[in-house]
């Protein structure tokens, strides 16, 4: 159909055929078949676009992402649509997960054009990277109301060659767009009250009916929850209490969460949490996890805990580098292009293939499995979620609870074994710095928490990894630690605030698990790099992509790169801004370096003035205020064996965001042994006589008298 726009004798230019053969990630190295020539982003692809005078041609996506392999098979694999972006475009694909900081930019610059951003993302750009037209799934022929991809090229094309002058001037547009969208700044009123708008705009948004918050589609918001959370247990909020232990119960009931295996996929596309789509993120499910062990904290429910183990197990079983330590990216939500979930649903001839009699019976009423299923490309698929609770079919069956768990549980066993049988979804074996980070902060908490000893020592090695690896003493740090099929981050991108701020935690995490002064070395050094290479110190806050160190030669950014952006809000991952200051709030209270409470209140001031627009998506703002505006609260246990165990479990007990609970070996109170501030304190004071564990508990700079036992803890934590 297009074929006759190749001249005859036309012939690509040198090193033009499709370039990523080699590319270490997977979504890239998914589409070397391509006919398309595609190039990674870099200097090459800009290079050879300004040589041709060509427009760029971008794409950016995720190997979990459905519609970006529906576009791949749809039009970059049809050689038709090939050819017509070989000869007018240079092709430039882009995978989000390793290149988050090009992807952050290209958003906003097509929700400036087109209203909406999203994946896949495809955008037109001038050839020194500029936006004059992009859009989202864009369909091989003319449908769903959108024009086909070869007229939408044609028309880009013709735009660039003789409309050139109107796309530099969208172009320039768009550009001022994102760099005044992307650079959020305004001072205000910075107080204990800030934090309350963002927590009642966040409660405005509550579903009383189905947990979560607005309608469809539905996206947990883990930050959010936090945030309702501390609020909840700091100030007796009851609404913040429901939103928060509602959604937890909903989502836990509903598809959105793996009822056979654990783990939560991406997102819910109706608003009872019912029909999901089925990629599960690791960032989504470390974040969860958190937010259900903070709520068996606080509520002691065993449920939250339950869902918690789930969850550690899934991920044990499915995205660990269990020899080496390390946490995988990411699974795909299908198996192939013409299934939408099929590995994780069931018809009820399946599930009658598995199970029979009282099996089949409970399964079908306890997980909604029926004639009539719920998925649009095949009514007979039925995603998997809790209709009544055990409690309630006790209620209606007259059977025991215990009785129905047996069921349960032997149903599952089955159901799962019988799944493991079917083609599963891929994997994406990368390891991103950040989000490990993230993962090792998580299973740290409920190593402490539930008592997870396993989880501790996972994430103990993980870091380890992280730390050698991603780091290795290197003035900067990697993105990516480790590709599949063995690939070395040889050229990973350099990374980002959030890949410093989350290590940082890690590392803080690391030391409070451990004891060992490597990690809190570790943390004092990366956070004073991340001070280096991203802090604003004339206009405030943190930008998420690094400047030049000192002894660097400056380099022009690619593209939209040359936009300054400072995070803000969480999308989906806690913001760079907000984990950055606290994770300095944390460091301070440990180190007594006052620059780093400076430098933290500064960042949080400088967003005051427009933070409590965001609403649902400033819940790690509002945390990381709390943290600064409330007093710290240390508790810090002395000793080894069950009774140090013991207080150590009375004060971790209950979420508070400005509460550190640390355990300490008496061998380590030494110079040198502890950190800088704690040391000043522990070294001056006395043990409690015959006590063979005690605890201090400081709020502020005041501490409080040595806790001997558990009760005297108790008092002590009341009154602090």
């Amino acid at each position: 159909m297009y074929a006759h726009l190749m001249h005859e004798g036309d012939s690509p230019a040198a090193g033009a055929a499709n370039q990523l053969e080699h590319a270490a990630s997977s979504y890239l190295r998914s589409a070397r078949h391509q006919p398309v020539h595609w190039h990674a982003w870099g200097e090459a692809a800009f290079a050879l676009a300004r040589a041709e005078d060509k427009p760029i041609l971008l794409d950016i996506g995720a190997v979990w992402c459905h519609w970006c392999h529906v576009m791949d098979r749809e039009s970059y694999e049809d050689p038709e649509i090939a050819a017509l972006i070989n000869e007018h475009f240079v092709a430039v694909k882009v995978d989000r997960d390793e290149r988050p900081d090009v992807d952050a930019r290209y958003q906003a610059a097509v929700a400036a054009i087109s209203g909406q951003g999203g994946w896949p993302l495809t955008a037109f750009l001038t050839p020194d990277g500029r936006p004059y037209f992009g859009g989202t799934y864009i369909p091989r022929d003319e449908r769903y109301g959108r024009p086909g991809m070869g007229r939408v090229l044609l028309a880009m094309a013709q735009v660039w060659r003789e409309q050139r002058d109107e796309a530099l001037e969208t172009a320039g547009s768009v550009m001022a767009a994102i760099e005044h969208n992307e650079s959020f700044s305004g001072r205000g009123g910075f107080s204990l009250a800030l934090v309350e708008r963002i927590a009642g705009a966040i409660v405005a948004q509550f579903d009383p009916r189905n947990g979560g918050f607005g309608s469809q589609p539905k996206f947990p918001h883990p930050a959010a929850l936090d945030l309702l959370l501390q609020v909840a247990v700091s100030r007796g909020n009851a609404g913040a209490r429901e939103a928060f232990t509602a959604t937890l119960e909903k989502m836990a009931r509903g598809g959105i969460y793996d009822q056979l295996a654990g783990g939560f996929h991406r997102y819910s596309v109706d608003e009872r949490w019912v029909v999901p789509h089925f990629e599960k993120m690791l960032y989504d499910n470390t974040e969860l996890l958190r937010n259900f062990v903070h709520g068996y904290q606080s509520f002691v429910r065993e449920d939250f805990l339950a869902t918690a183990r789930e969850i550690v197990a899934w991920l044990d079983a499915t995205m660990t580098d269990r020899e080496r330590g390390g946490f995988y990216a990411s699974q795909d939500a299908d198996v192939g292009l013409d299934d939408d979930g099929d590995y994780f649903t069931w018809t009820l001839d399946e599930a009658r293939a598995v199970l029979g009699g009282e099996e089949l019976e409970f399964a079908s009423k306890y997980w909604d499995i029926g004639e009539l299923g719920d998925m649009h490309h095949n009514p007979a698929k039925n995603v998997l979620h809790i209709r009544h609770t055990l409690a309630e079919m006790a209620a209606q069956t007259g059977m025991s609870e215990e009785s129905l768990r047996t069921l349960r549980d032997s149903a599952r066993t089955k159901l799962l074994a019988a799944r493991a049988l079917r083609p599963s979804p891929f994997i994406d074996r990368t390891l991103y710095t950040g989000w490990n980070a993230m993962a090792v902060t998580a299973y740290l908490e409920t190593a402490r928490v539930p008592r997870m000893d396993g989880a501790r020592e996972f994430a103990l090695r993980t870091l380890d990894r992280l730390l050698d690896e991603a780091w290795g003493g290197r003035t900067t740090l990697r993105h990516a630690i480790a590709y599949p099929d063995g690939l070395a981050p040889r050229e990973s991108a350099p990374g980002t605030l959030d890949d410093y701020a989350f290590t940082v935690n890690a590392c803080i995490d690391g030391w409070l698990a451990s004891g060992e002064m490597k990690f809190y070395r570790a943390a004092i050094k990366l956070a004073d790099a991340m001070i280096e290479q991203f802090h604003d110190a004339s206009g405030g806050g943190f930008f998420d992509t690094s400047a030049p160190l000192n002894d660097e030669p400056a380099e022009i950014p690619l593209g939209a790169l040359a936009a300054r952006r400072k995070p803000l809000q969480d999308a989906p991952t806690p913001a760079g801004n907000p984990t950055a200051a606290a994770a300095l709030l944390r460091l301070e209270a440990l180190s007594g370096r006052k620059e780093y409470r400076e430098i933290a209140e500064e960042t949080l001031a400088s967003f005051a003035g427009i933070v409590e627009h965001f609403g649902l998506y400033a819940g790690s703002y509002g945390l990381a205020a709390e943290r600064l505006l409330l007093d710290p609260v240390q508790v810090v246990i002395i000793g080894s064996g069950p009774e140090a165990e013991r207080l150590e479990a009375l004060a971790v007990a209950r979420f508070a965001v400005n509460k550190t609970v640390v355990r300490i070996d008496p061998a380590r109170i030494v110079h040198g042994g502890l950190p800088e501030a704690l040391a000043e304190t522990l070294l001056q004071v006395p043990r409690p006589a015959g006590a063979g564990a005690w605890a201090l508990v400081c709020r502020g700079r005041t501490c409080l008298p040595p806790a001997a036992d558990e009760e005297a803890l108790l008092r002590a934590l009341e009154s602090a």
